[in-house]
């Protein structure tokens, strides 16, 4: 039998994997929706995106090489011939991380057989509210991307890289039918976009929270934003940074 991985979007769903799917766990551990993205090559990017991470006080300095470059070190070398398992969610958070996953291995696509594990209906952006046995289902209807899809989706990464958002629509409209999911999570990225106000998408929603709650509570904000903005599922990190701005201005 080949080798088996499964690269996981986070160490949540990790803890809760079913010990009776076989493989090797590796995390995705990294959120690329938030920061400097810009590198030339990995080891340009690892240095900006360590340097960014760590500029929030509760990431330790060393804690990017420690425990995020060692698993995509991993996922570059998976073995020849190896099943890759991808459990990803539809969430902009999710999709920008599975696009850098499929970057990473797109240069040796033809080496790997390559599955996406998604979330069932209901829990599309959540892992975490399945059971045991509803995990083992959604690994049982995993879907095959094959070679050609391969190589395509993997350049989501890279357009996102660049912020060109016609390539990133076009890419998403011609996998509507197979990959629908994409289309929401990259109209949630351009609706990141300032507007007239200066704002963008989750930004507005968060003063909008503010002065819904007429609060400045920020657990309370958070709750009713991750509610009503599943699609972006931002961790309290990213949303804690914005709300801090919003209250500056």
């Amino acid at each position: 039998m080949n080798n088996v991985y499964h690269i996981l979007n986070g160490d949540a769903l990790k803890s809760q994997f079913p010990k009776l799917i076989i493989g090797e766990l590796l995390v995705a551990r990294e959120c690329l929706v938030d920061g400097n993205i810009q590198g030339e090559n990995l080891d340009e990017l690892f240095s900006n995106r360590a340097e960014y991470l760590e500029g929030y006080p509760q990431i330790p300095a060393g804690q990017y090489y420690k425990s995020s470059v060692p698993e995509f070190t991993k996922i570059i070398n998976i073995p020849k011939g190896s099943a890759v398992y991808c459990w990803f969610e539809d969430d902009l958070f999710c999709q920008v991380n599975f696009w850098f996953v499929l970057h990473l291995l797109a240069k040796r696509a033809d080496d790997y057989n390559i599955y996406l594990v998604r979330p069932n209906q209901g829990n599309e952006y959540s892992f975490g509210r399945m059971s045991h046995d509803e995990l083992i289902t959604a690994y049982d209807a995993a879907k095959i991307i094959d070679t050609i899809e391969h190589k395509h989706l993997a350049n989501l990464w890279r357009y996102y890289q660049q912020k060109t958002f016609n390539e990133l629509l076009m890419l998403a409209e011609c996998y509507l039918d197979d990959f629908p999911f994409l289309l929401p999570a990259i109209n949630a990225e351009i609706d990141r976009l300032p507007d007239d106000s200066g704002y963008g998408r989750p930004e507005r929603r968060l003063l909008s929270i503010i002065k819904k709650l007429d609060s400045k509570d920020f657990r309370a904000v958070f709750r009713e934003f991750q509610q009503s903005e599943a699609i972006y599922s931002f961790g309290d990190l990213q949303v804690k940074r914005m709300f801090d701005e919003l209250l500056k201005r």
